[in-house]
């Protein structure tokens, strides 16, 4: 059986965030907020000061954090 993946688009305030995560407990699947994935990741990039467009530094960034 192949895995479903929804994602859910739209303008900043529309209640992205509040309808993904009422979807995924309707139906049973785990939510995953990837927005704050790429700000934690973005900030821990200027922290770090690796240029936010050196994709091979990020990469390595990313794939260190857990």
């Amino acid at each position: 059986m192949s895995k479903l993946t929804i994602t859910i688009d739209g303008p900043a305030g529309s209640g992205k965030s509040s309808v993904a995560r009422r979807v995924a407990a309707l139906l049973g699947y785990s939510y995953l907020d990837s927005g704050a994935m790429y700000r934690a990741l973005a900030l821990k990039a200027l922290e770090r000061k690796v240029a936010l467009d050196d994709a091979a530094r990020l990469e390595a960034l990313a794939e260190e954090t857990h």
